[in-house]
Formats: structure tokens, C-alpha cells, sequence
């Protein structure tokens, strides 16, 4: 069986294959994992937002995770085994505000597309223990989100 990261995704505006493939290659994964992206409204992502940061605010992407410590190792399903559903370690869920990322992208002067699958990088890495709360990790992450989609061939533009 080969072992990769599968995302439950309906409706995705762009294709994440590449993407997925290229997270778990670069954070060096070698079980099955499993997320979930669902695209989500303003007023939808606005309420998780305040429910989930007390922030009355719409934001561009959200991310819960469900495995805790883990930042830069190898996820085992051993280590995990409440979280393994159907032979795949569940990370978590990202929810996606389309609508802000459309503004993003013309905002960058970038494509939809590239706006979105950064979106979806950032949520997965904050899947796997990353963070930007301080500049270190900030740097750390920032330069794995760099990394990760020039090797999908999505460049800074």
C-alpha cells in the first residue's frame, strides 16, 4: 500500500494532488494520513474565527488540528492510535474563506489558484505542529510554504 497524505476536499477550486504529494515529501511523512478542507463563506469563517480565536473577524484560512507536539517529526500511527481512521492518522480540518482569497490574489497581484493552494499549504503545515506566533517559527514556516510550492511549480509571481 503506498502511504500518503489524502485530503477529503469537495468542490476544490484548484487541484491539490501535487501538493499534497510534495507536503508529505518535504516533511519526510511515512504514514497514511488523512485532512479535511472545506471552503467556507465570509460570514462562515467570520463566526469560526470568534468561536475558535475570539476574533470577530474574517480571515482567509483556519486551521484545527488534532494531533498536538508533534512540529518537524515523523507522525506515527502507533503514537496516535485514537486519530486513525480507515488505516490513516486524521491531522485535522482546514476551513478556506474563497471569497478572501480571490481578494488576496488580486490584492498580491497573483492567480486564484496560487492564493488558494498557498492557503491550503499554510493550513496543512499548521496541521503538522507549525506556527508563526513568534519569528523564528515564523521564518521556519514561512520558508517551508516557500519551498513546498516551488517544487509544485507554483513561483512567487
Amino acid at each position: 500500500m503506498q502511504t500518503n497524505l489524502l485530503l477529503f476536499i469537495e468542490n476544490s477550486p484548484v487541484d491539490v494532488s501535487g501538493l499534497t504529494k510534495e507536503v508529505y515529501k518535504t516533511l519526510n511523512q511515512v504514514e497514511n494520513l488523512s485532512a479535511e478542507v472545506v471552503f467556507v463563506s465570509e460570514e462562515e469563517i467570520k463566526a469560526l474565527n470568534s468561536e475558535n480565536r475570539n476574533i470577530d473577524a474574517i480571515t482567509d484560512v483556519l486551521s484545527f488540528p488534532t494531533l498536538d507536539g508533534h512540529r518537524g517529526s515523523i507522525i506515527k500511527a502507533e503514537d496516535y492510535p485514537l486519530d486513525v481512521e480507515d488505516g490513516r492518522v486524521f491531522l485535522g480540518s482546514i476551513a478556506v474563506c474563497v471569497k478572501r482569497a480571490k481578494e488576496q490574489a488580486v490584492e498580491y497581484g497573483h492567480s486564484e489558484e496560487r492564493e488558494i493552494t498557498y492557503l491550503i499549504c499554510h493550513g496543512l503545515l499548521h496541521l503538522f505542529g507549525y506556527d508563526h506566533m513568534i519569528e523564528s517559527d515564523k521564518l521556519e514556516m514561512r520558508n517551508l510554504e516557500e519551498t513546498i510550492m516551488n517544487n509544485i511549480g507554483i513561483k512567487r509571481q
